[in-house]
């Protein structure tokens, strides 16, 4: 944060990317809409579609990863490795139409820097076949397998009351029934594929992985849908001037809304940046979740909010 009122803030794009690489882009993506709201610059919409594209696309290797370090905590080493295979795809085709398989250095102040061609459509599209399929081997076990049900069903509960009292964000909330997802708000091009939220209502650690892998298979429809009905025209629109003013920005990472707070004094250096990661808002969330539990469910409770620990001590 001090780095990045030292920087142009066009290079604090790329600064920005590296507070978590596991979600990396909607971090750059969240600081440019901070950045363009100030400047009142409107996005292309080839360029809004791209951008939510790639953001689902970190959605679901951030979900896949989730998937296998769960899948390891219960010693289903097989399971850890199907996850790690389909996350694979994910990293495959972001190199492939960035250059880049985790920091993709493609959102830019105004656009993204990156278009796509039919080769990168099909590309991506083929993909999303392959991911269809590895979702299909991977989920059965991850929702229905008895030794799972045993070690998630019941396990780590918190109350709708409790989780929105102490400020849980994404699939936490979500698994207690809070509706609250920012990409109903319909930044980027969400409002215009009518995206819908996964909910569940038990508040345990099964709640909160029946979520994710719904979240998934909703991320993959969203990929699809953004790359099927691409616009045409431009990907970049032009950039005169310095931010001066201020903003806050609310945006849904994997883990849940992250929030950005940025201030321009007309200058190309920033007077103030400030990130709320969700790993930060879950984490009273988990203090209700770990009391009376067994001791070896503490890692899986722990597992079960996702917890990024570069975005939190950053």
């Amino acid at each position: 944060e001090k780095l990045a009122e030292l920087k142009d803030f066009h290079q604090t794009t790329f600064l920005i990317e590296r507070i978590c690489g596991i979600c990396s882009f909607i971090h750059s993506q969240t600081y440019c809409q901070c950045i363009e709201e100030i400047m009142g610059i409107t996005v292309p919409p080839r360029a809004r579609y791209l951008r939510t594209m790639w953001a689902e696309l970190h959605r679901i290797h951030s979900h896949l990863l989730w998937a296998g370090l769960l899948a390891d905590a219960f010693g289903f080493e097989n399971l850890f490795m199907q996850g790690m295979r389909a996350r694979e795809l994910v990293l495959d085709t972001m190199e492939a139409t960035t250059g880049g398989r985790v920091m993709l250095g493609v959102c830019s102040v105004g656009g993204v820097r990156r278009d796509l061609d039919e080769a990168g459509i099909k590309r991506v599209l083929d993909a999303c076949d392959g991911l269809e399929r590895g979702f299909d081997a991977l989920f059965p076990t991850l929702a229905e397998d008895y030794s799972v049900k045993q070690r998630l069903v019941g396990v780590g509960t918190v109350s709708k009351a409790d989780a929105w009292a102490r400020g849980a964000v994404g699939p936490v909330a979500r698994a207690c029934g809070i509706a609250e997802d920012r990409r109903t708000d319909g930044y980027a091009a969400y409002g215009e594929l009518g995206f819908k939220p996964a909910i569940a209502s038990a508040g345990d650690c099964y709640a909160r992985s029946t979520v994710r892998l719904d979240e998934m298979r909703e991320s993959l429809r969203l990929v699809r849908a953004a790359i099927t009905a691409l616009p045409p025209g431009e990907i970049q629109a032009p950039v005169r001037g310095n931010p001066d003013g201020e903003v806050v920005m609310r945006t849904e990472q994997p883990r849940g809304e992250v929030l950005y707070y940025v201030s321009g004094n007309g200058t190309k250096q920033l007077d103030r940046l400030r990130v709320r990661t969700p790993t930060f808002a879950n984490l009273m969330p988990l203090l209700a979740m770990l009391p009376g539990c067994q001791l070896a469910d503490v890692p899986v409770i722990v597992l079960s909010i996702d917890p990024c620990i570069s975005c939190t001590e950053r």
